[in-house]
């Protein structure tokens, strides 16, 4: 989608073994539009050489703060003049502990002290330097002082040893820049989102269901995530990751995604029903599995709950809204669900167009009319969806 087109990034790489990481990061950055500057660190151009991401970036790759490349001999100045954000991956303890405390002995650790921009760290290393007191006051300091810090995850370290400390994978740390750089339309809001199908049992292995894969839910959940917002996700049976930075409640049933939207209804400024309730549960799951026999079998069916409307209803609800799948007259039926269930807004679409896939058309439809908007991934459709909220709740960001 080319989401950091004309963005100018510095990536400072520091002496680790996922210094190779980082080659990775640099092209993931320019394939999505961005330019990228390199700048390492003497012990981070022994694991990957300068020549390597000067290829990658199509940029020369820096190392000495007296290189005399640049004409003024002030590349700890210039180079971050016109910079969007510097991106140090992977970020040493050592890295880490001169940021904390303003040393500015090398190129990058001068860059980032005489910078004007945002500064992101991904830090990497041993479990053992992570877990040190010493580290974690100086990760304190640094998100005391504003800076970024994105991980690190937990894994297998190249020393051996399992457990916190490993450098997130760069397809992580491409999201969470791009993430960053999404205006925080929500910020300060708190969003409840529902997700995915619901399971009706019919017996131990059998029950009733849908084909929706949960995808649409996730991507508003990452969106409003990206916005600035608190997001909680109550996610049916679905197999999709948690976007980072969103609490979820997994559920199966119908009644239970009511009874855990009912629990944190009361918290929420903005309720998102995405998820395909199902409109019915067997009246009577039975408790062994059912055997087939060669004639008709009758089920009993009784309604579930409507949470939506439910939510709806509340003396003070939180700003509500609706999704609407059809298969046919989208806006008479969407339109009607919205009127009926008195919600601001209700997302349109037809299940030919998006259910299970990664793309999706849909329309918005609100008191001013019907918006349409043209066919995209459902991130970024998401995207959209959550400025239109944000405009509609009167919020404000950045």
């Amino acid at each position: 989608m080319a989401e950091l087109n004309g963005k100018n990034l510095v990536l400072g790489v520091t002496g680790g073994i996922a210094a190779y990481k980082a080659a990775e990061l640099a092209r993931l950055f320019v394939k999505d539009g961005a330019k990228v500057v390199a700048v390492l660190t003497e012990s981070g151009a022994r694991f990957v050489t300068p020549a390597t991401f000067q290829a990658l970036t199509g940029n020369p790759a820096w190392t000495d703060l007296w290189d005399a490349r640049m004409p003024d001999n002030m590349a700890h100045i210039d180079l971050t003049r016109g910079a969007d954000a510097i991106m140090v991956a992977p970020a040493s303890a050592d890295f880490l502990a001169k940021l904390a405390h303003g040393l500015a002995d090398d190129l990058l650790s001068t860059l980032c002290l005489a910078r004007d921009c945002p500064l992101i760290v991904a830090p990497a290393m041993n479990r053992q330097m992570w877990e040190n007191p010493a580290t974690q006051r100086n990760v304190k300091r640094l998100v005391e002082d504003g800076v970024i810090v994105l991980g690190p995850d937990s894994g297998e370290q190249a020393c051996g040893e399992t457990g916190m400390g490993r450098m997130l994978e760069a397809a992580g740390l491409f999201e969470e820049v791009v993430a960053f750089f999404q205006p925080k339309r929500l910020a300060g809001r708190r969003v409840l989102i529902t997700a995915g199908p619901t399971f009706e049992a019919l017996d131990p292995v059998r029950g009733l269901t849908n084909l929706s894969s949960g995808k649409m839910g996730f991507a508003l959940a990452r969106a409003a995530a990206e916005a600035g917002a608190s997001v909680t996700l109550v996610a049916g049976p679905v197999a999709q990751p948690t976007p980072r930075g969103v609490s979820r409640i997994d559920v199966v049933s119908a009644l239970e995604m009511h009874a855990a939207v009912m629990r944190q209804v009361a918290d929420c400024d903005i309720f998102i029903g995405v998820a395909a309730v199902a409109d019915y549960r067997p009246a009577r799951p039975v408790a062994d599995k059912i055997k087939k026999e060669d004639k008709p079998m009758e089920i009993t069916i009784e309604p579930n709950p409507d949470i939506l409307a439910e939510v709806a209803a509340r003396p003070q609800p939180p700003f509500c809204v609706g999704f609407a799948a059809e298969n046919r007259d989208l806006e008479k039926y969407a339109e009607g669900k919205r009127q009926k269930k008195k919600l601001p807004l209700v997302i349109g679409n037809l299940v030919q167009d998006g259910l299970g896939g990664d793309s999706n058309t849909v329309a918005l439809l609100d008191d001013r009319g019907r918006h349409q908007l043209a066919p995209a991934p459902k991130l970024e459709v998401a995207r959209a969806i959550i400025g239109h909220i944000a405009q509609m709740t009167g919020a404000r960001g950045k």
